[in-house]
């Protein structure tokens, strides 16, 4: 049993969702969160001071560079956002700087009455105060950070954000153009960021250098077929204002700005990446590095929203570990043989068919959403190796009827793993999560703030309970389900023994082989890309589980009357941010 459990690797979704994280925004950004014109009038009362306020951040925010904005709003004038420089920010790392913003924003908010503030506004005041002290801790840490970073660094995401930037007019085209010619500039910053690593001690070893360089040199070998240039030509076909002289002009001057600036770019930071080859002296966890320790429990923290200390964690997860291996042994009659076998006969469906089914079978335990356009898309097959399996792209908040979910199908190994994938970037996982949240008409800071344990957590919360929605029956179901729920948890657990226990690979190799994994070459990729993301796989994981903690408690606290439609509602109303706070609210939520 065991071995059949354990015998492959699933594929983790592991890029679908990026937001700006306020205050260490300002690592790229530079902003220091000075408060900008946005158009506000004068307040009349605590609550309409502190939204003023709260407004004032996000416009500050958002406007730190363009991509920022134009993924943010689909029209910054409508927020008061009239005069805004084109930038794509920059990687400086002055740690007194967020410092300082933290606190001014602590001081900031001890203007406001906490009492005279009414619950959604409580819920926001708990989040900054949350996000100022937590920037505080991590401003001394700031170049332990990796933009590079092997699962989701600017070397892979770049051109994808690049590709998906919308053209609503003629300007959005212009300053796209524009932001092409900036690239070499930005791509110096990220250059002079890594050589402050390594001058530190903490540039990345060569082995994930080696994945880095890889990850570029694919994307600048798709030469002529570089979806950059596809990609320019299918949206700005939607511009009507254009004439068709006017588009083809426009699509040989991406074309120039793509050879001249953006290729000159990656291949300028593969050969300075180059130059530092060597430097990097830890080949592994964080553990290893000066204050390596205290830097990954802040990472873990930050990372999945949890008030839980590391060890906590650990404990958490072999305890759920345990329940699922539990439930797999009740299930009688059926082998894991045939659990498989009726997956891989499942029937051959289109993502838009899965996605209907998907909608319907949620509607029993899920409180409805807005009705909302999605499309979805296929990863370019030369980048097929390097991005995710899959990943959502968040709309801009005043645009959320225009929704893309990126499949990458080297990585949908059969119909199952589609439907799950589905699950967890659509309905009812990110896409579902989103628009039902925006449709609550936050303040424009809450949809701007990354609390990633929440978001992922949500969406992993929402793929293991889509086992129970496939043609499987129940038995089938649980067993696939718990196996998944359970090869995850021992990705966390490696997660946590490499950076904070001190795992070295052969460690590594032992613990997953007591799980009946002992394919080595299987165990180094999973080894390779835990050193070069921490915490990843706790935001997916403990998020989940934290969800499932709630789930529990929610059900004792409401009794045999409770339903699985008001805990979801009750959550989803109180919407991403730390677990403490979403403990806290959901109550008030499901009154």
């Amino acid at each position: 049993m065991l071995r059949f459990l354990f015998s492959y690797i699933k594929s983790v979704d592991q890029d679908p969702r990026k937001k700006i994280n306020i205050l260490a925004a300002a690592v790229v950004s530079g902003s220091l969160l000075l408060l900008s014109a946005c158009g506000t009038e004068a307040p009349k009362d605590q609550n309409e001071k502190f939204e003023g306020y709260t407004q004032e951040i996000f416009c500050s925010e958002v406007s730190s560079n363009t991509i920022n904005l134009h993924y943010t709003l689909k029209s910054p004038e409508d927020y008061g956002i009239t005069d805004h420089e084109v930038s794509l920010g920059s990687f400086e790392s002055d740690p007194d700087m967020i410092k300082a913003s933290a606190e001014n924003m602590r001081q900031s908010l001890q203007g406001f009455s906490y009492e005279g503030l009414d619950l959604q506004n409580r819920i926001t005041f708990d989040i900054l105060e949350y996000q100022a002290k937590a920037a505080e801790k991590n401003a001394d840490y700031l170049l332990y950070e990796e933009p590079l970073g092997l699962v989701s660094g600017v070397q892979t995401q770049f051109p994808v954000v690049l590709s998906e930037y919308r053209f609503y007019d003629r300007q959005d085209v212009e300053t796209y153009l524009e932001l092409l010619e900036m690239t070499g500039e930005y791509f110096d910053s990220l250059v002079k960021f890594e050589r402050e690593k390594a001058d530190a001690g903490l540039f990345m070893a060569d082995h994930a250098l080696d994945t880095v360089l890889e990850q570029c040199r694919a994307f600048l070998d798709m030469g002529d077929g570089n979806y950059l240039y596809s990609t320019f030509a299918d949206r700005i076909g939607d511009v009507k204002e254009l004439t068709e002289e006017e588009k083809s002009d426009y699509i040989q001057d991406n074309a120039l700005a793509v050879s001249d600036y953006v290729f000159p770019a990656y291949e300028k930071l593969i050969s300075s990446m180059e130059e530092l080859r060597g430097s990097g002296v830890n080949e592994g966890g964080l553990v290893n590095l000066p204050d390596g320790k205290e830097y990954y429990e802040l990472v873990v923290q930050q990372s999945t929203g949890s008030d839980r200390t590391v060890e906590e964690m650990e404990d958490l997860t072999r305890r759920q570990i345990t329940e699922d291996l539990e439930a797999m042994e009740q299930v009688l009659g059926i082998t894991a043989e045939e659990a498989q076998q009726a997956a891989a006969s499942m029937a051959q469906d289109s993502a838009g068919f899965i996605l209907s089914k998907l909608q319907e079978g949620i509607k029993e335990a899920f409180p409805e959403a807005p009705d909302t356009a999605l499309e979805v898309k296929y990863v370019p097959e030369q980048m097929e190796e390097h991005l995710s399996p899959a990943f959502y792209m968040i709309p801009a908040i005043d645009n959320t009827e225009e929704n893309v979910i990126y499949i990458n199908r080297a990585h949908m190994n059969d119909d199952l793993t589609l439907f799950t994938t589905l699950a967890h970037e659509g309905y009812p996982g990110h896409l579902y999560q989103t628009i039902y949240y925006e449709n609550t008409d936050p303040a424009p800071i809450r949809s701007v703030m990354d609390f990633g344990g929440y978001v992922e957590g949500w969406a992993t919360y929402a793929e293991m309970g889509s086992y129970y929605l496939t043609p499987l029956s129940k038995e089938q179901a649980v067993l696939l389900q718990k196996n998944s729920s359970i090869i995850l948890g021992l990705y966390a657990l490696a997660d946590m023994g490499i950076h904070y226990e001190g795992w070295s690979r052969m460690d590594t190799v032992s613990f997953f082989s007591n799980y009946g994994i002992t394919d080595a070459e299987t165990i180094g990729r999973i080894y390779d890309l835990i050193i070069g993301s921490p915490g990843n796989y706790l935001k997916y994981y403990i998020g989940y589980v934290e969800f499932l903690e709630l789930k529990k408690d929610w059900a004792e606290e409401k009794g045999a009357g409770s339903s699985q439609k008001e805990f979801h509602e009750a959550v989803l109303e109180v919407g991403p941010a730390p677990f403490d706070i979403v403990e806290k609210y959901m109550w008030e939520m499901g009154k």
